[in-house]
């Protein structure tokens, strides 16, 4: 074992001896005993000893009810100290001993050596770099399953491993970090585990805004100056201050797609309290910025506006401070609804930015360049980045509630019912009201409670400016009228600018459909002029991989993106493409550089526009260093794209993958729409059903309640297969695609296609780590334990295909993969096994006692179960 993970396992298991002193203290040592004899057995079980095995299923299955609550907890608490841990290795000497930016570094290193061979222009490297942009969306996904004051403490415990790492330390500081780090241990124990209410828009909102606040905030100019230092010693290049690569955007408290929590009323919330808190972050800058810019020296146009001051740079920063606080205190009053005497003043970025601009220049011409590139410059760069929004507010909103607006308003004017016609008539009735200059929306219509709130929510978009919000986006969007709908309501609602709206295709239809929707959007002259020769299109990975099977859905994926990007180039229009990736294998979710560097060529070419879902935002930039790390991987692998752009397939390729599409999705829709057996074997062998206890967000789990496994989310999908271990969502169909492929075309070709092309070398790379975290043992025993005998045969066929696919996966996958360039990610999920493992085995005794007997203890535990099982499983949605 290298020294890099000895240094991570030896963390690992300080932190689970403190644990250990902890349940004892608080348990008792009979207890702890108990737990440590779970952990042996655990240990020995996953060695292969088949007796340990037995007894540890033995052991879980038979203990008492008082017992059950303190194991769940003790492994799920396990689990989070292993993630702290694990989190803290990925960016430590040891564990990133080159820093975290090396992935950047390398790059631009990279980049170096071509300009000097001459196989790329220096221009054209200088001209992609400074329209490098990379829009991260934060969204309000339900799979965020630890508290945030658990989390608090989890950031402080990796706060104290960094401390500890260093070698300069006393003996005194040692021990002062070591009780630190039992008393946040301790503080965890006593803590509850699980929320006790679900979350409204409004708490996720402000979960988002903290990680900004705890962890972005500064990053963001770490990062950036960071970049300058490396453009300039590897490139020669000199960046502007101004450049700003990187932007942040919300779903919380925008997201609408069946969710009747958020309001018209809640969105208009989440943008006054992501202004306050931007506001309030400003001002602490301000403060020390006041304190240290006490020069006398400034320039004629600063000493023109303050005129004979001895401290004019805070003379300028008290006035700035003060107009600032007032804006604070009236928002503040506004979001209590009580009534104030303050003024909302600062509206607008250059209310900041322009004197903080000022200032910079009068220091540079005084000649005190040093200072002003220090805190003024990290300021001026986040007023680039976090503008005084904190982060743009997308909307979503399905369009069948567009479609049921103009509906009820065309039955009303007694023109019909909208959604009864035809496409062409729908689009013609579309534009003409585009083009008219009278209201369509009567003054004195009385709409329907469902109507009225989505046209609230237009007017609430009406009233904001374009700096608060990101864009528009149309869920299951399937025709060019899905757009131009959401267009008249805008033009109804008095909208003064031009809101960017993005249809969202997400079917494996809708994707096959994408390009041609557009191409019939753009033969309209009113929207070619409209949308101004810029369109943003979002790409669905989640319903496409839930629809489809994760083989078929990421071809459609791939081929949608090249026919986008093929007609926008055509038709002279910059495509801007958002991927809506989850976490999860079966969601898109991949390591960021693979999943980057697998795109079509040209996709990345206007910059990367991607969804950050649930969890994966605090595992990517829930910590600064971490944040930079994240940064700098996805910055290196859009700049690499579209200077040394990966490969586009040949013909026969093609006809690889769609044999592969075809014979996958076949057969992923074969069990899971036209067997009989698995829609009883699912809710039996998974703890679907009990999800819904779990108060993970404020969005419901189906989108029709009264639906079946159809409407059941993508992520609560994912994340009942990825408990029980199957992790079935990620693989199945993949062994009938890739074997009739093998069938049709030979080994030799698809041994070609994972050595040559980073597309299929990718899938199977995902392949390979979803098949890391699956256990068909463990599968079979909440088989055996939970589903009725006639259903068995089904899981033992998933089971055997699993397993085939596995082997064929290890014969095609080329010699250097993901896991053998990266192996401690295999490491990592070797370490969590022995703790995640009795969670999974009492999990299935739990489902049996909840299911039989009704007891809040008995759901308290289970609760505990899926949250270490998520814990263990690094990505639960």
């Amino acid at each position: 074992m290298t020294e890099q993970y000895q240094t991570l396992r030896a963390n690992v298991s300080m932190l689970g001896e403190l644990l250990g002193q902890t349940i004892k203290q608080a348990q008792g040592p009979a207890m702890l005993e108990k737990v440590e004899q779970i952990r042996q057995l655990s240990k020995s079980s996953r060695g292969g000893n088949e007796q340990d095995r037995a007894k540890l299923i033995d052991t879980l299955h038979s203990l008492k009810d008082d017992e059950l609550l303190p194991v769940a907890r003790a492994f799920n608490h396990f689990l989070n100290l292993a993630n702290v841990a694990d989190q803290y290795h990925t960016t430590s000497k040891s564990g990133a001993p080159e820093g975290v930016l090396q992935p950047l570094k390398k790059t631009l290193a990279t980049l170096a050596d071509d300009v000097k061979a001459g196989t790329l222009n220096l221009n054209t490297v200088a001209d992609t770099i400074a329209n490098l942009k990379m829009d991260l969306v934060l969204t309000a996904h339900p799979t965020e399953v630890t508290r945030r004051t658990i989390i608090n403490k989890h950031v402080e415990l990796s706060d104290c491993l960094a401390a500890m790492d260093l070698h300069c330390l006393t003996p005194d500081e040692q021990s002062y970090l070591s009780n630190r780090i039992e008393q946040l241990i301790c503080q965890a124990w006593h803590t509850n585990d699980i929320r006790q209410k679900r979350p409204t828009p409004l708490d996720e909102a402000k979960w988002g805004f903290a990680v900004i606040e705890n962890s972005l905030w500064q990053a963001v100019p770490d990062f950036i100056r960071e970049f300058h230092a490396q453009t300039k010693s590897l490139l020669a290049l000199e960046l502007p201050n101004s450049f700003a690569p990187i932007n942040f955007t919300s779903w919380m408290g925008g997201d609408r797609d069946g969710n009747p929590f958020v309001t018209a009323q809640v969105t208009a919330t989440v943008l006054d309290h992501g202004r306050w808190m931007a506001l309030d972050l400003y001002r602490r800058d301000l403060d020390k910025l006041s304190a240290e810019l006490s020069m006398y020296q400034a320039s004629d146009a600063l000493l023109n506006i303050v005129g004979n001051e001895p401290e004019p740079y805070r003379y300028l920063l008290k006035g700035l401070k003060a107009d600032i606080t007032e804006t604070i205190n009236a928002l503040e009053s506004r979001i209590k609804q009580q009534p104030s005497k303050c003024q909302d003043i600062v509206v607008d970025l250059s209310q900041l930015k322009t004197p903080l601009e000022l200032i910079y220049r009068s220091l540079v011409a005084c000649d005190m360049t040093v200072i002003a590139d220090g805190l003024l410059l990290d300021v001026l760069r986040r007023l680039e980045c976090f503008g005084i929004n904190l982060c743009k507010l997308d909307i979503r909103q399905d369009s069948a509630r567009h479609t049921e607006v103009l509906s009820e308003l065309t039955g009303y004017l007694g023109l019909g019912q909208y959604g009864d016609w035809s496409e062409q008539d729908k689009q013609a009735f579309l534009l003409a009201e585009l083009h008219s200059r009278r209201p369509l929306i009567p003054k004195h219509w009385q709409p329907s409670s469902n109507v009225q709130e989505v046209l609230d929510t237009f007017d609430v978009i009406a009233k904001q400016d374009l700096q608060s919000l990101g864009i528009y986006i149309i869920s299951m969007a399937r025709a060019a009228s899905d757009v131009l709908a959401v267009e008249l309501l805008l033009q109804e609602a008095g909208c003064r600018f031009k809101l960017p709206v993005a249809p969202l295709f997400e079917t494996l239809n809708d994707l096959n459909n994408g390009a041609q929707v557009m191409s019939e959007l753009f033969s309209h002259s009113w929207y070619r002029q409209h949308i101004d020769r810029s369109q943003h299109v979002m790409i669905g990975y989640s319903d496409s991989a839930k629809d489809a099977g994760m083989m078929a859905a990421g071809w459609a994926q791939y081929s949608a993106m090249e026919q986008l990007v093929s007609l926008c180039a055509n038709q002279d229009i910059e495509l801007i493409l958002f991927h809506g990736r989850g976490g999860t294998i079966g969601r898109g979710g991949a390591p960021a550089a693979q999943a980057l560097r697998s795109q079509p060529p040209g996709s990345l070419k206007n910059g990367l526009r991607v969804t950050e879902q649930g969890e994966m935002i605090r595992f990517k930039f829930g910590l600064p260093k971490v944040a930079l790390q994240s940064f700098a991987l996805y910055s290196s692998a859009i700049i690499e794209s579209n200077l040394l752009p990966p490969p586009a397939p040949k013909a026969h390729w093609r006809e690889v993958m769609e044999t592969i599409s075809v014979n996958s999705c076949q057969h992923y829709r074969s069990i899971v729409r036209e067997n009989p057996q698995f829609v009883p074997y699912f809710r039996m062998a998974t703890p679907e059903v009990e999800l819904a206890k779990l108060p993970l967000g404020s969005r419901p789990a189906k989108r029709n309640p009264q639906g079946g496994v159809e409407s059941l989310r993508a992520i609560p999908w994912i994340f009942a297969w990825s408990q029980n271990r199957l992790m079935l969502p990620a693989w199945l169909g993949a062994l009938q695609g890739l074997g009739a492929a093998l069938d049709q075309f030979g080994e030799s070709e698809l041994h070609s296609m994972s050595e040559q092309w980073p597309f299929f070398r990718t899938r199977l790379e995902m392949l390979e780590m979803v098949f890391c975290k699956a256990d068909s043992w463990l599968s079979e025993h909440y088989e055996q334990g939970l589903v009725s005998l006639e259903y068995h045969d089904l899981g033992k066929q998933l089971r055997t295909e699993l397993m085939q696919v596995k082997s064929l996966v290890e014969r095609l996958a080329p010699k250097s993969t993901l896991l053998s360039a990266q192996p401690w990610i295999k490491e990592s999920i070797a370490l969590r096994n022995p703790y995640t493992d009795p969670l999974n085995v009492l999990q299935v005794e739990l489902l049996n006692r909840a299911r039989s007997n009704q007891s809040e203890d008995i759901d308290n535990a289970l609760m505990i179960t899926m949250t270490g099982i998520a814990a263990g499983m690094r990505n639960t949605g």
